[in-house]
Protein backbone atom coordinates (compact mmCIF):
# COMPACT_ATOMS: atom_id res chain seq x y z
CA UNK A 1 0.00 0.00 0.00
CA UNK A 2 1.41 3.27 -0.74
CA UNK A 3 0.96 5.89 1.92
CA UNK A 4 1.57 9.90 1.83
CA UNK A 5 4.80 9.95 3.33
CA UNK A 6 6.15 7.38 0.69
CA UNK A 7 4.97 10.22 -2.25
CA UNK A 8 6.86 12.79 -0.18
CA UNK A 9 3.58 14.85 1.21
CA UNK A 10 2.19 15.27 4.87
CA UNK A 11 -1.39 15.65 5.83
CA UNK A 12 -2.10 18.34 8.51
CA UNK A 13 -3.08 16.87 12.21
CA UNK A 14 -5.10 19.61 12.83
CA UNK A 15 -7.11 20.51 9.50
CA UNK A 16 -5.84 17.32 7.18
CA UNK A 17 -4.69 20.00 4.63
CA UNK A 18 -2.30 17.96 2.64
CA UNK A 19 1.45 19.84 1.75
CA UNK A 20 4.50 19.04 0.33
CA UNK A 21 7.58 17.08 2.08
CA UNK A 22 9.21 20.25 2.94
CA UNK A 23 6.73 22.57 4.07
CA UNK A 24 6.63 23.16 7.95
CA UNK A 25 3.50 25.01 8.82
CA UNK A 26 -0.46 24.23 7.59
CA UNK A 27 -0.85 26.79 4.68
CA UNK A 28 -4.68 26.60 6.01
CA UNK A 29 -4.50 26.45 9.79
CA UNK A 30 -0.60 27.42 10.34
CA UNK A 31 -0.25 23.91 12.64
CA UNK A 32 3.50 23.12 12.87
CA UNK A 33 3.39 20.01 10.22
CA UNK A 34 4.90 16.40 11.61
CA UNK A 35 4.62 13.43 8.98
CA UNK A 36 3.57 11.42 12.49
CA UNK A 37 2.80 12.92 15.86
CA UNK A 38 6.02 13.63 17.96
CA UNK A 39 6.47 10.88 20.58
CA UNK A 40 2.56 9.68 20.41
CA UNK A 41 3.46 6.37 21.64
CA UNK A 42 4.86 7.67 24.59
CA UNK A 43 2.04 9.99 25.34
CA UNK A 44 -0.28 7.17 24.59
CA UNK A 45 1.08 4.82 27.13
CA UNK A 46 1.31 7.34 30.21
CA UNK A 47 -2.43 8.51 30.03
CA UNK A 48 -3.13 4.84 29.13
CA UNK A 49 -1.60 4.03 32.53
CA UNK A 50 -2.59 7.10 34.04
CA UNK A 51 -6.05 5.96 33.21
CA UNK A 52 -5.84 2.32 34.65
CA UNK A 53 -4.01 3.38 38.13
CA UNK A 54 -7.29 5.75 38.23
CA UNK A 55 -9.74 2.62 37.52
CA UNK A 56 -8.26 0.97 40.45
CA UNK A 57 -9.80 3.20 43.24
CA UNK A 58 -12.87 3.87 41.15
CA UNK A 59 -13.73 1.00 41.90
CA UNK A 60 -12.81 0.20 44.94
CA UNK A 61 -14.47 3.66 46.36
CA UNK A 62 -18.03 4.45 46.84
CA UNK A 63 -19.75 5.74 43.59
CA UNK A 64 -21.97 7.42 45.35
CA UNK A 65 -23.16 8.30 49.24
CA UNK A 66 -26.84 8.06 50.49
CA UNK A 67 -27.60 10.53 53.38
CA UNK A 68 -31.08 9.00 54.72
CA UNK A 69 -32.04 10.78 58.14
CA UNK A 70 -28.50 11.80 58.60
CA UNK A 71 -26.94 8.25 58.32
CA UNK A 72 -24.40 8.07 55.73
CA UNK A 73 -23.93 4.97 53.23
CA UNK A 74 -21.88 4.60 50.54
CA UNK A 75 -21.66 2.00 47.68
CA UNK A 76 -19.12 0.64 45.20
CA UNK A 77 -19.73 0.24 42.09
CA UNK A 78 -20.23 -3.73 42.38
CA UNK A 79 -22.30 -3.09 45.83
CA UNK A 80 -24.32 -1.55 43.22
CA UNK A 81 -24.79 -3.88 40.82
CA UNK A 82 -24.94 -6.68 43.28
CA UNK A 83 -28.06 -4.07 44.84
CA UNK A 84 -29.69 -3.95 41.47
CA UNK A 85 -29.58 -8.05 41.14
CA UNK A 86 -30.73 -8.77 44.48
CA UNK A 87 -33.77 -6.16 43.83
CA UNK A 88 -34.53 -7.62 40.44
CA UNK A 89 -33.31 -4.63 38.78
CA UNK A 90 -31.62 -6.57 36.02
CA UNK A 91 -32.11 -4.10 33.11
CA UNK A 92 -30.10 -1.37 35.47
CA UNK A 93 -27.75 -3.71 36.79
CA UNK A 94 -26.10 -4.69 33.45
CA UNK A 95 -26.47 -1.64 32.00
CA UNK A 96 -24.24 -0.29 34.86
CA UNK A 97 -21.99 -3.84 34.64
CA UNK A 98 -21.25 -3.11 30.90
CA UNK A 99 -20.55 0.71 31.48
CA UNK A 100 -19.15 0.53 34.63
CA UNK A 101 -16.50 -2.58 34.49
CA UNK A 102 -16.65 -4.01 30.74
CA UNK A 103 -16.24 -0.92 28.57
CA UNK A 104 -13.65 0.73 30.57
CA UNK A 105 -11.57 -2.43 31.38
CA UNK A 106 -12.07 -3.42 27.43
CA UNK A 107 -11.19 0.16 26.09
CA UNK A 108 -7.85 -0.20 28.30
CA UNK A 109 -7.39 -3.54 26.99
CA UNK A 110 -7.74 -2.88 23.47
CA UNK A 111 -5.31 0.66 23.31
CA UNK A 112 -2.69 -1.37 24.93
CA UNK A 113 -3.14 -3.97 22.18
CA UNK A 114 -2.60 -1.63 19.56
CA UNK A 115 -0.29 0.35 20.85
CA UNK A 116 1.72 -2.61 21.42
CA UNK A 117 1.49 -4.03 17.86
CA UNK A 118 2.39 -0.77 16.54
CA UNK A 119 5.21 -0.09 19.03
CA UNK A 120 6.77 -3.88 18.92
CA UNK A 121 5.72 -3.87 15.37
CA UNK A 122 3.83 -7.20 15.47
CA UNK A 123 2.80 -8.80 12.27
CA UNK A 124 -0.77 -8.00 12.70
CA UNK A 125 -3.25 -7.26 9.25
CA UNK A 126 -3.67 -3.76 9.16
CA UNK A 127 -7.24 -3.90 8.97
CA UNK A 128 -7.76 -5.78 12.16
CA UNK A 129 -5.44 -2.64 13.95
CA UNK A 130 -7.52 -0.05 11.84
CA UNK A 131 -10.64 -2.01 13.48
CA UNK A 132 -9.15 -2.00 16.94
CA UNK A 133 -8.72 1.73 16.80
CA UNK A 134 -12.01 2.09 15.39
CA UNK A 135 -13.53 0.42 18.10
CA UNK A 136 -11.88 2.65 20.94
CA UNK A 137 -13.56 5.88 19.30
CA UNK A 138 -17.01 3.91 19.18
CA UNK A 139 -16.71 3.19 22.65
CA UNK A 140 -15.35 5.98 24.56
CA UNK A 141 -19.02 7.77 23.89
CA UNK A 142 -20.24 5.44 26.31
CA UNK A 143 -17.48 5.51 29.27
CA UNK A 144 -19.36 8.23 31.21
CA UNK A 145 -22.95 6.88 31.74
CA UNK A 146 -22.72 6.11 35.35
CA UNK A 147 -20.89 9.27 35.96
CA UNK A 148 -23.80 11.16 34.14
CA UNK A 149 -26.16 8.82 36.44
CA UNK A 150 -24.32 9.81 39.77
CA UNK A 151 -25.30 13.50 39.05
CA UNK A 152 -28.52 13.06 38.06
CA UNK A 153 -29.36 11.78 41.06
CA UNK A 154 -27.52 13.75 43.15
CA UNK A 155 -28.53 16.69 41.36
CA UNK A 156 -32.63 15.63 41.60
CA UNK A 157 -32.96 13.65 44.83
CA UNK A 158 -32.23 16.39 47.65
CA UNK A 159 -34.66 16.44 50.12
CA UNK A 160 -32.73 19.09 52.79
CA UNK A 161 -31.79 16.17 56.17
CA UNK A 162 -34.44 13.57 55.01
CA UNK A 163 -33.03 12.06 52.26
CA UNK A 164 -29.93 13.18 49.80
CA UNK A 165 -27.66 11.15 47.01
CA UNK A 166 -23.75 12.80 47.16
CA UNK A 167 -21.14 11.76 44.40
CA UNK A 168 -18.56 9.46 45.94
CA UNK A 169 -15.11 9.75 45.60
CA UNK A 170 -15.29 6.66 43.37
CA UNK A 171 -17.28 8.83 41.00
CA UNK A 172 -14.54 11.36 40.79
CA UNK A 173 -11.77 8.87 40.32
CA UNK A 174 -13.89 6.95 38.03
CA UNK A 175 -14.04 10.26 35.83
CA UNK A 176 -11.03 10.92 35.49
CA UNK A 177 -9.92 7.58 34.32
CA UNK A 178 -12.24 8.04 31.48
CA UNK A 179 -10.79 11.67 30.73
CA UNK A 180 -7.37 9.80 30.76
CA UNK A 181 -8.14 6.87 28.75
CA UNK A 182 -10.05 9.74 26.49
CA UNK A 183 -6.80 11.59 25.90
CA UNK A 184 -5.16 8.65 25.54
CA UNK A 185 -6.97 7.56 22.47
CA UNK A 186 -6.99 11.01 21.24
CA UNK A 187 -2.97 10.50 20.99
CA UNK A 188 -2.71 7.27 18.82
CA UNK A 189 -1.64 8.79 15.87
CA UNK A 190 -3.67 6.69 13.25
CA UNK A 191 -1.46 6.85 10.51
CA UNK A 192 1.36 4.89 12.31
CA UNK A 193 -1.34 1.88 12.01
CA UNK A 194 -0.03 1.60 8.38
CA UNK A 195 3.62 2.15 9.32
CA UNK A 196 3.93 -1.27 11.28
CA UNK A 197 4.29 -4.51 8.98
CA UNK A 198 0.87 -6.25 8.04
CA UNK A 199 0.42 -10.02 8.42
CA UNK A 200 -0.35 -10.35 4.83
CA UNK A 201 2.77 -9.03 3.54
CA UNK A 202 5.51 -10.76 5.74
CA UNK A 203 6.89 -13.46 4.26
Amino acid sequence: MTRAIDMGWIGCHTCGTVHEGDQTRCRTCSAPLHSRLPNSLQQTWAWLITGALFLIPANMLPLLSNLVLGHNEGHTIAEGIAIFFQTGDYFVAIVILIASLLIPFSKIFVIGILILSIQFRWQLDNKTRLLLYEFVEFIGRWSMIDVFVVALLAGLVKLGAVISILPGTGAICFALSVIFTMIAALRIDSKMIWDAPAKDTVE
